[in-house]
């Protein structure tokens, strides 16, 4: 099983043994993917389905916001799609807060074990500047290499700002420029110039060099980890 849907509680089955089974192989494939030090999506997906039992657990959530619903009828004059719950009675809510209560000390501890695996990697990385950085950072370049490792991978980032709920949050993008490789010759410095003279519209972009030093995969850890440590220098 790669993924848990969002309503993995209360689709097909509803059934302790079965729904725990079904987690059980979810969480198995997680941890292949954790000794692999494959942080993402899963760790992400683990916190989603933490946060979705929690707020079920303290009422935040009712039953029904994780039950499928069915189309009941269509409202013509208001333009309106009506749907009917297909949410159970007692018995059906037994079951699915005796399966919250199995998956939410599993899912935890799963978490702390990803989170233990983060901090690990960030410990085990660089992040600096490259080159005199403008006052303006919200757009630039990445530059990621790892150690005993020739290649540098040249991302363009650029921060936005998401409202959600009344609040501001700020996201980054990154998109791969290229794949190049480092010599005596051709410097980060020189790639940057290289990056520079192509993308007319960042005439003086900010740079940063992000390295590891060890080999951890690119876009499962090192990718979400530079968004984070960018986003600590672009909001400072």
């Amino acid at each position: 099983m790669k993924t848990l849907s969002k309503n993995w509680m209360t689709e097909g089955l509803i059934d302790f043994e079965y729904k725990k089974y079904q987690l059980l192989a979810y969480l198995q494939e997680t941890e292949k993917q954790f000794k692999a030090v494959r942080l993402y999506p899963h760790l992400g997906e683990l916190i989603e389905h933490h946060r979705n039992l929690n707020e079920f657990k303290s009422g935040k959530k009712s039953i029904s916001d994780f039950f499928p619903k069915a189309l009941s009828h269509v409202d013509l004059k208001q333009v309106k799609l009506h749907y009917k719950d297909l949410e159970k009675e007692d018995q059906v809510l037994q079951e699915v807060n005796q399966i919250a209560d199995f998956a939410l000390p599993s899912i935890e501890k799963k978490i702390v074990e990803g989170r233990n695996i983060y901090d690990y990697v960030e410990d085990q990385v660089e992040f600096e500047p490259v080159g005199i950085q403008p006052i303006y950072n919200r757009e630039g370049f990445v530059f990621l290499t790892r150690e005993k490792d020739s290649d540098v991978y040249a991302y363009r980032y650029k921060s936005s700002l998401l409202q959600l709920a009344g609040e501001k949050f700020r996201s980054i993008s990154l998109w791969l420029l290229g794949v190049f490789q480092k010599t005596l010759v051709k410097t980060l410095e020189m790639l940057k110039l290289e990056l520079i003279r192509e993308v007319k519209e960042l005439p003086n972009p900010a740079t940063w060099r992000m390295h590891s030093h060890q080999a951890f995969p690119i876009d499962e850890t090192l990718i979400p980890i530079s968004k984070r440590l960018l986003l600590q220098k672009v909001n400072s």
